[in-house]
């Protein structure tokens, strides 16, 4: 079996590297559009940075690549494979070399053999996924090692036990994605895309990689910067019990230059002084170097390296008594792009880390210094890039159960949807492990739990929930969906707008100590001929016909805004970064190839937002 596996790879990988990229024919026979780094993808070269930059270590080995995959019936493993995949790109996807659809009642299988390098021998192997939609178990050398659930978080597992002697090492993975005819969280996904909903992923989505770990080792970091104080708090916890003798010693650097050391118990917070720290913001976004290390009886066993950056995120009243958001004790106006994080070629994975950094320079360079992220969580990479850029986000959950389906309400009549047991409780499980992986980013200073009412429940008990689980952040209410008097703002969205939510309409009780925000506006299209996804059914919440018409619009639109925020408005967010499939209402193409927009006259508008909130 493993030598006539060995053979397929070989054949195939030969074949595919006879074309720049080998989802080319695929591109070419569905007449789909693709980015241009898309032609840089081979089989030997997918995704090669190491992906997680707020704990990474020296020795690791990425399985990225080719594999072997096979569709089967839930309740069976198949006894041949169908063909190969690239990982990490979705099943469906074009750069995935496949683009086949999952039904409910069927399982994905990947497999694929590995080696563990000698010099790792007397270590711990750790295998770890990025991101697999939706269910993932695992087996190693036919032996389970576990079962995932959560589309949208990073999850591991220890595989030293089950190793065999010998070259080679065999992976396999079995995947079951229901996509909208299941509950989990699935952000725009749905069985038949239509209008705002897309394009199906299921499978692996992001890297998958093994690294050597120590008999006890650094598990998890936390940090929390409190910048009133000039202290970093950190607690390192180890993945297995601590035994005594073991200490964390932690090192700060300034640009290379050791500012701070401290050295404290596993899994205990540690206080350390940051004197006249440099706050990061999107004018000056900062970041600390950070060095952790886990010693025993004085001697290192292990080492990671991170980083942090000092900055707070709260509110207050300006001068004319305006709850506003606070960045670093002042007022700040935010305004971002509704950013869905879909790609023509990729779906959910961009197909390359230059690619995923684009989008944010790009949507910084257009002048915004927020980015909502829509229903979807991105790779650990994506916040990286926005806490180097300096670019702020509002992190959405992404919906799930019935919300393609059901009409919810949008206004302040207290109606909810109703969940069952099951789902709600995956909604707390996932919600709290996107939290857990993304809580150290200095960049989100928002998260945002329900979205239009879709799949609302138990509004007042889960924002308040996420309230109290990260007390470092703001909750926004439900962003444009039924209303509570809970969380930190009164989100409304108005097509095209702009506008602000009315507290002379409705029950003050609403919009007490609460800021205000236009959470959607905007959403102006302009369809490009020969960067769209398809040729008909494409559309804009108000469709125009020319570049220059574009502007001159989104000029009115923003013109509108500096008086709504001299009322109180404390930031907005216009729809969209990009096409996205069959809406055309993006910033640019889906792609990338155009800006619709002149950058330098975008930018000038956009300034005069924040001119607006200066002046105050």
């Amino acid at each position: 079996m493993k030598r006539k596996k060995h053979f397929l790879f070989i054949i195939s990988i030969l074949g595919l590297l006879c074309s720049p990229c080998h989802a080319q024919e695929k591109m070419s026979n569905n007449k789909r559009i693709m980015t241009k780094w898309a032609q840089e993808v081979t089989p030997s070269h997918v995704w090669n940075e190491y992906p997680r930059p707020q704990m990474v270590r020296k020795d690791w080995k990425n399985l990225n690549g080719l594999w072997e995959y096979a569709i089967s019936g839930r309740t069976e493993k198949p006894l041949e494979f169908d063909g190969q995949i690239l990982v990490p790109f979705a099943i469906e996807s074009q750069l995935s070399g496949v683009q086949k659809r999952i039904k409910a009642d069927e399982c994905l299988w990947y497999r694929r053999t590995f080696k563990i390098p000698s010099q790792w021998n007397k270590k711990r192997i750790k295998l770890n996924f990025g991101a697999v939609d939706w269910e993932a178990e695992v087996f190693v050398n036919g032996k389970r090692m576990g079962v995932h659930q959560g589309g949208y978080d990073s999850f591991s597992f220890d595989i030293t036990d089950v190793l065999e002697q010998g070259d080679e090492q065999l992976l396999e993975v079995r995947v079951w994605d229901p996509t909208s005819r299941g509950t989990q969280p699935r952000g725009k996904q749905v069985t038949e895309p239509h209008g705002i909903w897309y394009t199906p992923v299921s499978g692996i989505w992001q890297t998958v990689w093994i690294e050597p770990v120590p008999e006890v080792s650094i598990e998890t970091i936390r940090m929390l910067p409190d910048i009133d104080t000039e202290r970093i708090v950190i607690k390192a916890n180890g993945d297995r019990k601590i035994e005594d003798g073991y200490s964390i010693l932690v090192n700060v650097f300034d640009e290379g230059t050791k500012i701070a050391t401290s050295i404290g118990t596993p899994q205990k917070e540690m206080d350390i002084k940051i004197d006249n720290p440099k706050l990061w913001s999107p004018e000056n976004p900062f970041l600390y170097d950070l060095q952790v290390i886990m010693l025993k009886n004085g001697k290192k066993v292990d080492q990671v390296s991170s980083y942090f950056g000092m900055r707070k995120i709260s509110m207050g009243k300006d001068k004319d008594g305006h709850k506003r958001m606070f960045l670093n004790n002042k007022a700040i106006f935010q305004y971002g792009t509704l950013d869905q994080g879909w790609w023509p070629d990729g779906l959910y994975t961009a197909p390359s880390d230059e690619a995923l950094k684009y989008d944010i320079e790009v949507t910084k360079k257009l002048g915004f210094n927020m980015i909502r992220k829509h229903v979807k969580v991105e790779p650990a990479r994506w916040y990286y890039h926005c806490d180097r850029l300096g670019m702020m986000v509002w992190q959405d959950m992404p919906n799930g159960d019935k919300s393609a389906d059901w009409k919810g309400p949008s206004g302040y009549d207290g109606r909810e949807m109703e969940r069952n047991a099951q789902s709600q409780h995956q909604f707390y499980t996932e919600w709290r492990s996107i939290m857990d992986a993304n809580y150290n980013k200095p960049s989100i200073v928002m998260w945002v739990p329900f979205n239009e009412g879709w799949g609302q429940f138990n509004t007042e008990e889960v924002v308040k929930w996420t309230m109290d689980y990260d007390t470092s952040r703001l909750v926004d209410g439900p962003s444009g969906g039924n209303f509570f008097p809970v969380g930190h703002a009164v989100d409304e969205h108005r097509y095209p707008g702009p506008g602000m939510p009315e507290i002379e309409l409705h029950a003050p009780n609403i919009f007490k100590d609460r800021v205000m925000v236009l959470g959607e506006f905007g959403g102006l299209g302009l369809p490009i001929e020969g960067h769209l996804w398809q040729q008909d059914k494409n559309w804009g919440y108000r469709n125009l016909q020319g570049k220059e018409e574009l502007l001159v619009s989104y000029k009115k639109l923003i013109d509108a805004l500096p008086p709504l925020i001299k009322r109180g408005l404390s930031a907005a967010i216009y729809t969209q970064t990009t096409d996205v499939e069959g809406e055309v209402n993006g910033l640019l193409t889906y792609d990338r190839a155009i800006i619709k927009m002149d950058e330098t006259k975008m930018n000038k508008i956009n300034q005069a937002l924040y001119h607006a909130i200066d002046e105050m």
